[in-house]
């Protein structure tokens, strides 16, 4: 899953799921053109589709106007996870002696999610195909390929389900806010993506993704400052020298990439939003330190889901930005933590359709 050309087989199936969002954003728009206070909650929606169809090649109409009552059974208990397991793990542990209210809701909330992704996947396993030759078989079709063993490939597609929509539409709503706010960046981006896209309706393939640098420089600058998720935790597994401490074995060491990431030490100008910061042909461009940003992690421990992570969230601003242009008329939003890190408000983005 980490080898780019993997995740560049799905580029047909999620940019499907982006396009059927581009269609649901004339439904949701007001007389204003502004988006609902429950926007997020969309983003949710698109990238459980998006999962849904690289996980098990399943489409399952989250973006519908009568969507199935699973999707949002499903969305709710992943939101109820994330947000009981840090009560659960930096608390005093009361849950370990009696089933606390806090661990009750988050036992019904991972039997939700197993409940409904199994009934799914199970879908998906009967019909898996018996040869690797379809590119874009799906990656619990591909794993039983592979391996033969349904249990791993269960378990890998459980595993996307449970963390790859909340981080994946919180990331999204970020940088859609950021381009909104940054009205001569969002122009910058327009203009690339016609040169690239030169009609609304031009499909987005492999190729075109390629030369799309200003947007995903937009990705990496919304990243760098607002990661959805602000640190990684690794417990050590031996006694250890870190910067001149001795760290001793089974201690929790905290590595805080939001801090690290917004310093002037690492980035000059860190509190302004400079995409061009990583585009080498531009004036702003400064080789940084390969770890002053890692919002997915690093090393063996880093998010299995990153490369489609990014393939998710290139297509799906290129969708949007090549066919809306987009404004923000009310006060600037805080960030803060419920559960990712996140705009505080509700996403009230004017939506204004581009005629070419």
């Amino acid at each position: 899953m980490m080898q780019p050309r993997i995740a560049k087989m799905y580029v047909n199936a999620i940019a499907a799921s982006a396009q059927e969002f581009v269609d649901r954003i004339k439904v949701l728009q007001d007389r204003k053109g502004e988006m609902p206070e429950d926007f997020l909650n969309e983003l949710h929606k698109w990238s459980l589709e998006s999962i849904a169809k690289v996980a098990l090649d399943v489409r399952l109409g989250c973006l519908d106007e009568n969507s199935h009552p699973d999707t949002q059974r499903l969305i709710d208990a992943v939101n109820t996870f994330f947000i009981k397991v840090p009560v659960l793990e930096l608390k005093i542990p009361f849950w370990k002696i009696l089933n606390t209210p806090t661990f009750t809701k988050y036992i019904n909330a991972l039997e939700t999610i197993r409940e409904i992704c199994t009934k799914y996947i199970q879908k998906s396993l009967n019909s898996a195909p018996k040869s690797n030759k379809d590119d874009e078989i799906s990656i619990l079709q591909r794993l039983l390929l592979l391996e033969n063993d349904p249990k791993i490939a269960t378990i890998l597609a459980l595993d996307m389900f449970l963390v790859g929509i909340d981080t994946t539409s919180n990331a999204a709503a970020s940088i859609l806010y950021q381009l909104a706010i940054h009205p001569e960046k969002q122009q910058i981006l327009k203009d690339e993506l016609k040169i690239i896209l030169p009609e609304k309706s031009t499909p987005i393939t492999r190729e075109n993704l390629e030369r799309m640098t200003y947007l995903k420089a937009c990705i990496k600058e919304t990243m760098r400052m607002y990661p959805v998720v602000i640190g990684n935790g690794r417990q050590t597994t031996n006694d250890c020298i870190i910067g001149g401490y001795h760290i001793p074995k089974g201690v929790q060491v905290i590595f805080q990439h939001y801090v690290i990431s917004n310093q002037e030490e690492y980035f000059p100008k860190s509190k302004e939003f400079l995409p061009e910061r990583w585009i080498k042909s531009s004036p702003c461009f400064k080789e940084h330190h390969p770890f002053a940003s890692l919002p997915f992690g690093f090393g063996k421990r880093m998010c299995l889901g990153r490369r489609f992570a990014d393939l998710e969230l290139q297509t799906l601003l290129a969708k949007v930005i090549r066919n809306y242009t987009l404004e923000y008329h009310y006060q600037k939003l805080d960030y803060f933590i419920h559960p990712m890190y996140t705009p505080n408000g509700p996403l009230r983005i004017r939506f204004i359709e581009q005629d070419l």
